[in-house]
C-alpha cells in the first residue's frame, strides 16, 4: 500500500510530516510521498529538509519520497509560486488546477467552497456553469506540457456537484470535454491519479476521476496511480478498500522525474 498525494502542516494540512509517516507505517504502507502545495509552502528548503529526515530516520520501516503539488493556473503568470521547485530535488510533482482565470481576467478559487464557485461563475461566466467548466478543461489540457509527472484529479469541477448540483454531468458538451481531455492526457504520456480525497472530505462518494473519465483514459493506454490526497492522518487509505483493485496502478519508480 502506497500513498503519493500527501498533503502536512507545510500546507493545509491537519497533521505533521511526521505523524503521516507514523500514521502511514501504522496502517501497513509500504512508501508515501509528500506534495505539498507549491504556493503554500513558504520555506522549501525546509520542508525537502524535514522530508528528507524523516526518509533517514524511518528507512528500516517505511520508504519516503519528497514531492510537490504544482497549482497549475499560477505557473505561467505573476501569480509564480516560490522559486527552486525547477532544481531537480523533488522526486515527482504532481500538476493540479484549482483556481480558473476567467476570460474577463477573473481569478478565483473554484474548489474551496460552493458559494466561491457560485459567485465566481455569475460574476466571471456571466452565470454560464457550462462555460465555466469548458474553461476548466480547457486550462488542464493546455498546462500538460509543463514539467509534472501526475497529473492531479482531473474532473474536480465535480468536486460540488452531488450536493450542489450546477451541471449535466450526462450531456454531450461534457462528454465531449472529456474526450479532448483524455486525448490530450493520452497524447502528454503523464500519469493520472485516481484520487479518493472527496469521499474523505464529504462532498461525493466517488474517485476522481470518474468511472466514465477513467474508462476513456484507460482505453487510450493511460497509466494511473491510486492516491488518497490525504490531508490528515486518518484519511491516508481513505476507500483504498474500494478503489485499490479498481485500476491497475503504477508504483513510484515509474513516476520518478
Amino acid at each position: 500500500m502506497t500513498n503519493f498525494h500527501t498533503h502536512t502542516t507545510f500546507c493545509d494540512g491537519k497533521d505533521s510530516a511526521e505523524e503521516m509517516v507514523r500514521a502511514a507505517i501504522a496502517r501497513g504502507f509500504t512508501a508515501l510521498g509528500f506534495s505539498s502545495h507549491s504556493d503554500m509552502v513558504s520555506d522549501l528548503a525546509a520542508y525537502r529538509a524535514e522530508i528528507a529526515r524523516l526518509r533517514e530516520a524511518y528507512a528500516d520501516r517505511i520508504k519516503i519520497f519528497c514531492g510537490l503539488e504544482l497549482e497549475l493556473a499560477k505557473m505561467t503568470d505573476d501569480r509564480r509560486p516560490t522559486s527552486g521547485i525547477g532544481d531537480g530535488t523533488f522526486d515527482y510533482l504532481i500538476g493540479s488546477h484549482h483556481f480558473i482565470t476567467a476570460p474577463d481576467g477573473g481569478f478565483f478559487a473554484f474548489d474551496h467552497a460552493p458559494v466561491i464557485l457560485s459567485d465566481g461563475i455569475r460574476d466571471h461566466f456571466d452565470g454560464d456553469a457550462a462555460a465555466f467548466v469548458k474553461a476548466y478543461y480547457a486550462a488542464l489540457r493546455s498546462t500538460l506540457a509543463l514539467d509534472f509527472q501526475i497529473v492531479g484529479h482531473p474532473d474536480l469541477v465535480r468536486k460540488f456537484n452531488v450536493k450542489h448540483p450546477y451541471f449535466d454531468e450526462t450531456a454531450d458538451w461534457y462528454r465531449g470535454e472529456l474526450e479532448a481531455t483524455a486525448d490530450a492526457i493520452a497524447k502528454s504520456g503523464k500519469i493520472v491519479e485516481v484520487n479518493t480525497g472527496a469521499i474523505s472530505r464529504g462532498w461525493i462518494d466517488d474517485a476522481y476521476p470518474s468511472a466514465e473519465f477513467r474508462a476513456l483514459l484507460r482505453a487510450r493506454g493511460v497509466r494511473f496511480v491510486l492516491s488518497s490526497d490525504a490531508h490528515a492522518a486518518e484519511a491516508l487509505d481513505c476507500a483504498f478498500d474500494r478503489f485499490g483493485s479498481a485500476e491497475r496502478y503504477v508504483g513510484i519508480y515509474d513516476i520518478m522525474r
